[in-house]
């Protein structure tokens, strides 16, 4: 074992974000027993797919394109675009186990079959997603991590930015939503620099929300406290 990779072989990836909440309600804790395993992509983990082989999105999805959402939240939009769009395929990743369970409930209530989870890193999902298989990806309200010296655990840094590029289709979208007026700057500078063109023509294509969209609980409370969203369309070179 070197500084850089854990006991299990794995990268050594600092996390910054939170695994669990508070309590899960008894409904939510079903969820998680009886349709989480049943919703995998397959073996991401090291634990179970320590070479880290690709995953076999064609056998998962039967060959229909492929959208990644990174950090779902409570799973609102990620419900919502599979249930709009049933000729695709949807892979959620989140680690808030909470969160999770939320999304769970709501795909019962919707009955989508073209979503599935990997409750862990997106990272880890990013491993064994094969090259150039992503036709579309999400990336809306991410942690902003105000604070100057915590900038670089944000998402828009090149240890996530490297992997998705390289996972992205030539011609493949990627959405990034945020309220924080410094996030957008960083978004504007560091995704570019990773294979992407910001697709806006003028001010209302980051100020209106894409004409599919379904506006969160995290977006309701920025604006309740009176943030401005914006809404960042890249296409990947």
């Amino acid at each position: 074992m070197s500084d850089k990779t854990h006991p299990s072989g794995a990268p050594w990836r600092n996390f910054y974000g939170r695994f669990k909440g508070k309590g899960l309600r008894k409904s939510q804790e079903r969820y998680l027993d009886e349709d989480l395993d049943a919703l995998s992509p397959g073996p991401v983990g090291w634990e179970v797919n320590p070479e880290r082989a690709p995953l076999d999105i064609a056998a998962l999805f039967g060959g229909r394109d492929l959208w990644v959402e990174i950090g779902f939240g409570g799973g609102e939009h990620l419900v919502h675009q599979a249930a709009a769009n049933p000729g695709v395929g949807i892979i959620g990743a989140e680690p808030y186990i909470n969160g999770v369970a939320m999304l769970l409930g709501k795909v019962r209530e919707a009955g989508v079959s073209n979503l599935r989870i990997h409750p862990g890193d997106a990272r880890d999902l990013f491993d064994v997603l094969p090259e150039g298989s992503v036709s579309k990806a999400f990336l809306l309200y991410p942690d902003p991590w105000p604070k100057t010296r915590h900038h670089r655990r944000r998402f828009v840094t090149p240890e996530h930015l490297e992997p998705l590029s390289r996972l992205m289709k030539p011609g493949a979208e990627f959405r990034v939503a945020t309220d924080i007026p410094d996030y957008v700057r960083q978004t504007l500078i560091e995704v570019p620099r990773h294979g992407f063109d910001w697709l806006a023509e003028g001010p209302g294509d980051w100020r209106n929300p894409w004409a599919d969209w379904i506006s969160t609980r995290y977006e309701q409370k920025a604006l309740r406290e009176g943030r401005v969203p914006h809404y960042l369309t890249f296409r990947k070179r």
